[in-house]
């Protein structure tokens, strides 16, 4: 397999998915398939996996090997559960009923390491830190991932909002750590803090704040329900939609590039919206340009490639590849069958995760996984799985 399966150099930011929706997860008790036991190895250890990927389904977790998508280990875990990357070559973050877990996907087992809370949300990495929202308390937890591998909680930073809500917080280089403001009913804004938790600065100016990105120059950003929230050198600057109610929920970045990719959806009043326009900001310009696909999409289908050009999963089945500066649909790229995205949130719609120049597409209804090469277009291999998967992420090392 050529570098597109793997190259460890690129930011975990360039490829961070901004899958943003409330949790209510009701994960329960987990065994592995091998040894029946929450997180324990059998007599005979797994062997280590390459490059692993995690998929979630309905009573558990796949681990699969990044190159070949061969399925080496299944591990029971009840309930509805997430996943996403820990930020190092070896670790995922998986979101439970009793806080964020962390799984050796490599090592195929859960460690001891947990962070423990009800409402596990938003996982965030940047600047070589993975910080973690938990939505029913307000804590943030930050952390190194290179801790991870000693196989104890590493010591960090915490914060706590002053009231719990569905929020999201993100540190800077410089230390100032930038989180959400807002309650169970209703959400405000942001606020940055400096290394000792002492407020800088705030802006309530961005109604139903939800999701972030960080793009080139670390110009980090929050969606909100009238357009974009960017904190950029120490001040905020609000990018204001076209329409009054224009709602950016979802974000994906790159550090190599100033445009963040957006979904953007105009009814308040919808059970589902199925936009078929996404939103590209200019973070460095403070504009905000919308692309009609002629497709529609969902939460899990906004990724960014190696060059930066952003990627959306249309319910056509292919892969839209955009100039992130023009707005141009360069190409599209087919990984999956025609599909349309389910009322239920918490149900299996294709995932698209991108690692380097490669795209992993699940595709539920036929219980598959893809692997497409982003440069060339080709499918590089499929595998068929027991049950059909839900959530689908992986090791992503560098930020």
């Amino acid at each position: 397999m050529n570098k597109s399966i793997r190259s460890r150099a690129l930011t975990g930011t360039a490829l961070a998915v901004a899958v943003s929706t409330v949790l209510t997860a009701c994960g329960g008790e987990d065994s592995s398939s091998d040894a029946k036991a929450e997180g324990t190895a059998s007599a005979t250890p797994a062997a280590a996996v390459k490059d692993p990927l995690v998929a979630t389904f309905d009573g558990g977790l796949y681990i699969l090997d990044g190159e070949s998508l061969k399925l080496s280990r299944t591990i029971e875990l009840s309930g509805f559960n997430r996943v996403n990357p820990a930020g190092d070559e070896d670790h995922v973050v998986v979101s439970t009923d009793t806080g964020f877990r962390v799984l050796d996907a490599t090592g195929q087992t859960f460690t001891g390491i947990e962070y423990k809370g009800t409402k596990p949300g938003h996982v965030v990495r940047h600047a070589g830190r993975t910080v973690l929202f938990t939505d029913g308390t307000g804590e943030v937890n930050v952390f190194d991932p290179a801790d991870l591998s000693s196989g104890r909680k590493p010591e960090g930073r915490t914060y706590t909002s002053a009231e719990a809500h569905h929020g999201v917080a993100i540190e800077l280089a410089d230390g100032e750590l930038l989180s959400t403001l807002g309650t169970e009913e209703k959400r405000t804004g942001a606020l940055v803090l400096d290394r000792n938790n002492k407020e800088i600065t705030r802006n309530e100016k961005c109604p139903g704040v939800h999701g972030e990105a960080a793009a080139r120059n670390e110009a980090i950003a929050v969606g909100c329900e009238n357009g974009v929230l960017i904190y950029q050198d120490g001040k905020f600057t609000k990018v204001d939609a076209p329409d009054d109610y224009g709602r950016i929920g979802n974000q994906a970045g790159s550090d190599t590039s100033p445009v963040l990719l957006g979904d953007y959806k105009t009814d308040p009043e919808a059970e589902l919206e199925r936009p078929t326009r996404i939103s590209l900001i200019d973070t460095a310009n403070k504009k905000l340009r919308l692309v009609d696909l002629g497709t529609s999409y969902s939460f899990r289908s906004l990724a960014r490639g190696p060059e930066g050009e952003a990627l959306v999963l249309g319910t056509d089945g292919a892969i839209h590849v955009i100039d992130q500066n023009s707005g141009e649909i360069e190409k599209k790229i087919p990984a999956v069958g025609k599909w349309q995205e389910p009322l239920d949130w918490q149900q299996a719609r294709p995932t698209l995760f991108v690692r380097d120049d490669t795209a992993y597409v699940s595709e539920p209804g036929k219980k598959a996984l893809h692997a497409i090469d982003l440069k060339t277009g080709r499918k590089i291999t499929s595998v068929t799985l027991p049950e059909s998967t839900n959530e689908l992420s992986g090791v992503v090392a560098g930020h």
